[in-house]
């Protein structure tokens, strides 16, 4: 029976460590169902459980350490370090922030100065007339970078599983807050403020779980694209630079903008409608549509009207920036198709316009479509997170 006992607890022990990770990191099966809030509360009672639980297990040891053998008693030992090595290893090591960390060192420099290609993906931020552009390949490995952009507070965050950017304002109940990287959940990242130790979804920005849960930090909104084309549109954007205490990190991303990565969480699949397919999302009036990334490569321009909104999705000839726009001027619904490269005519009037939605040439020179919010992201990640999604 005190053997029993004794295996009992230090089983016990195991999983709850175990357990407590497992939910909310990226191990086989642990991302299918919806367990954050298991994970949540063994997460914020791990030590109410743990020592209780070593307490019981030195208080079996002692009288069991008097009737077992040599090796009955190596076997204990090595249960007992069993335990002790998974303790470390799913506290120090499989955490997400004992993997990925926030820069050390945050700089920027204009983009002749930056050292960053031009064909590298950024994602770019302008807030009261100042222009920043964050490399994926840099944000993708640190999830979230803390900044101030035109005298605000931003919070930079990327999931290189889900291929979702968010820009979010990180003031929670006017407070400006902190965030750690704590795991995910449904393979989105999460991160966990420092206040009232919620977690937030990295998607959407809201809080899922915990004293904050249904409250949503405001979005920023930002752009995915080249820096090429980044720095077009916004000549004196500044470029944020590589942090050198993580180049090894930064090259393992050195692919991921095409979809390249060896890892299979993070590769795209180049057919369309697959798991790790490219699409481009958008929500209107609360309903969601979903656009095949292949589609728009084949021919460069789609044009939809969808929850009474017409608007035309463009793609520069770098195939890889993109732009969504609200197709109305002046009261007209406007219908577009493409001409010369980075060129688009409107059949209306046959004037000529920018794939970023301004008219250069024609009746309408001068007037600007309307920017709305799109993002790319992997198909699995949009159809989780809007079910009821459209495409």
């Amino acid at each position: 029976m005190q053997v029993f006992r004794f295996v009992l607890v230090l089983l016990l022990l195991l999983v709850v460590e175990i357990l407590r990770v497992y939910f909310i990191m990226p191990f086989p099966g642990s991302q299918a169902a919806d367990t954050v809030h298991i994970a949540y509360w063994l997460d914020q009672h791990s030590w109410w459980i743990r020592l209780p639980l070593l307490l019981l297990l030195a208080f079996f040891t002692a009288p069991l350490w008097q009737l077992l053998g040599g090796r009955g008693k190596f076997l204990a030992l090595l249960g007992v370090l069993v335990y002790a090595v998974v303790f470390y290893l799913f506290n120090f090591r499989f955490l997400a922030d004992k993997m990925f960390y926030q820069p050390r060192v945050t700089s920027f420099l204009p983009v002749a100065a930056a050292g960053v290609a031009n064909n590298k993906l950024v994602l770019g931020i302008e807030i009261n007339g100042e222009a920043k552009a964050y490399p994926i390949q840099y944000i993708g490995y640190h999830h979230q970078v803390r900044d101030t952009v035109g005298g605000q507070p931003v919070m930079v965050t990327y999931c290189t599983v889900c291929r979702t950017g968010r820009v979010y304002s990180p003031l929670v109940n006017g407070k400006n807050e902190d965030f750690r990287l704590v795991g995910m959940d449904h393979f989105n990242a999460m991160f966990e403020d420092a206040t009232t130790h919620s977690w937030w979804r990295q998607v959407s920005g809201e809080a899922i779980t915990g004293p904050l849960k249904g409250q949503a930090l405001k979005e920023l909104p930002s752009q995915q694209m080249q820096l090429s084309a980044w720095s077009r549109l916004h000549p004196s954007t500044l470029v944020m630079q590589a942090d050198s205490n993580f180049s090894k990190q930064y090259e393992k991303l050195a692919s991921y903008d095409r979809g390249n990565v060896k890892s299979s969480l993070e590769k795209r699949d180049s057919l369309s409608w697959q798991p790790k397919s490219w699409v481009l999302g958008m929500v209107v009036d609360n309903r969601a549509k979903a656009y095949d990334w292949n589609q728009l490569v084949q021919h460069r321009l789609l044009q939809d009207s969808f929850a009474n909104l017409p608007f035309v999705i463009t793609l520069e000839d770098d195939t890889a920036s993109f732009h969504a726009l609200r197709r109305i001027v002046a009261n007209y619904s406007l219908s577009f198709k493409a001409t010369a490269p980075n060129s688009m005519t409107d059949s209306r009037t046959g004037s000529v316009w920018t794939l970023d939605g301004k008219c250069i040439v024609g009746a309408l020179k001068d007037s600007s479509l309307q920017p709305i919010p799109v993002s790319q992201e992997f198909w699995h990640s949009w159809q989780t997170f809007h079910p009821a999604t459209a495409k």
